[in-house]
């Protein structure tokens, strides 16, 4: 599809026409010509959108999109078109799936079912067989077949042996290995942050110790072992220090954070929403702002929205019992805006992408057009009719957001909401 996008502010740090308002031409899925009031002599599709900002296209390093075997919960297919709809033009796909994502059969599978979406789809394939903690998967084979890390979702890894011996072994293919850190023993049947709020409602909690316990274990044997490790979804004030002082040996460690953690706290829980049932649970204030401190001064280096969709057979239940897990890709863009200055929040969504070994897309003349569209300003309420996912266990349901995604262009595709 060519095109020309009209008068689009760029936010693009990386760009010459940063913080330039331009034209964009667009043929073949290349940016052809950026310049003010572009000449549209060949009557190309214009697109012309309210106070428009462009950004590189944004990538998210963890979603579930539940196919195959859970496709009540979402299809790829649809879950392709509300991330592009959300603006993201990458997503990272967890091998949460059944059969789990562990061999070169399924990365080819869920690579086939992406074929045609604007969204591109980059697998995730599970660090042991059936993300049982027990063997290692297939990892060079799937590496071969196109997927991009290593990890069991939500799961860490008990076998400190098997760990190891995984950061060994991805090293003689430069792969990447994702530890999610929990202390299963000390987590024990905690659904909620240890503290005055899990206390006050009666709740079992689940202590910061748990996180800090096992990112110290794990960043302890990537010194030891060398290679390229990725800790999910750190949650506290701890784990953020612990990160930065691995850096400063030269580790090679990255980290992300979810939205909500950056937003929400536990102190939403006192309604025993299961919507805010999630994976680190919900923490302080305190935590919260070091989250944010840990964003801003580089510790942090990419947030996801963690976007896990659940069936409401699964959520629409006691706390104790309902599934951990919150959509997030609807929300993303707006609640982050709340917390975080525009320019944080675009190269976050971004900067994923050289983590994970993905190609990077300058916005300058001559690059692939590989672009998110968005615009910062406005006010408004996250409501069930902005989710366009097909489970609707949403955390930020009833919270003010801040701007809006319009869509993305990407693949040579146009994607634009039509809200």
């Amino acid at each position: 599809m060519n095109l020309i996008v009209r008068a689009a502010k760029i936010i693009d740090t990386k760009s010459p026409y940063h913080n330039q308002i331009v034209d964009i031409q667009i043929e073949n899925g290349l940016i052809k010509k950026i310049g003010a009031s572009l000449a549209n002599s060949d009557h190309l599709q214009e697109v012309i959108l309210e106070n428009l900002h462009l950004s590189q296209g944004w990538f998210d390093s963890s979603v579930c999109f539940g196919e195959p075997g859970y496709e009540d919960c979402e299809t790829i297919e649809n879950g392709l078109l509300v991330a592009a709809k959300s603006g993201f033009t990458g997503v990272a796909l967890q091998p949460n799936t059944n059969p789990i994502i562990d061999n070169q059969s399924q990365v080819h599978f869920v690579q086939s079912k992406a074929k045609d979406a604007a969204t591109q789809l980059y697998p995730i394939g599970a660090l042991t067989k059936e993300s049982l903690g027990k063997d290692m998967a297939e990892m060079f084979d799937m590496k071969n077949a196109g997927a991009i890390a290593f990890g069991d979702y939500n799961k860490s890894i008990s076998n400190t042996n098997l760990l190891k011996i995984a950061l060994q072994y991805t090293q003689d293919f430069d792969g990447l290995v994702l530890a999610f850190s929990q202390d299963s023993n000390l987590k024990g049947n905690g659904v909620a942050n240890e503290g005055v709020v899990a206390t006050s409602l009666g709740l079992k909690g689940i202590p910061n110790l748990a996180e800090e316990l096992e990112v110290a274990r794990n960043l302890f044997l990537l010194e030891y072992t060398g290679g390229k490790l990725h800790i999910p979804t750190i949650s506290t004030e701890k784990s953020v220090a612990l990160i930065k002082e691995a850096r400063a040996k030269g580790l090679q460690i990255s980290c992300s954070v979810a939205v909500h953690h950056l937003v929400l706290t536990d102190e939403k829980l006192d309604g025993f929403d299961t919507r805010l049932k999630v994976m680190p649970p919900l923490r302080t204030a305190t935590d919260r702002m070091a989250l944010i401190a840990g964003v801003i001064d580089g510790t942090i280096d990419m947030i996801t929205t963690d976007h896990n969709p659940i069936d409401i057979e699964h959520k629409k239940m006691e706390f104790d019992l309902a599934k951990y897990g919150t959509i997030g890709l609807e929300s993303a863009f707006g609640a982050l805006l709340t917390v975080l200055p525009l320019v944080t929040v675009i190269e976050k969504l971004t900067s994923g992408k050289s983590v994970f070994g993905i190609q990077d897309a300058t916005i300058t003349e001559g690059n692939i057009a590989n672009l998110s569209f968005f615009n910062p300003e406005g006010t408004w309420t996250f409501t069930k009719e902005n989710i366009q996912s097909k489970s609707k266990n949403s955390a930020f349901l009833g919270q003010e957001m801040k701007g809006k995604a319009y869509g993305i262009y990407n693949q040579g595709k146009l994607v634009i909401s039509n809200e």
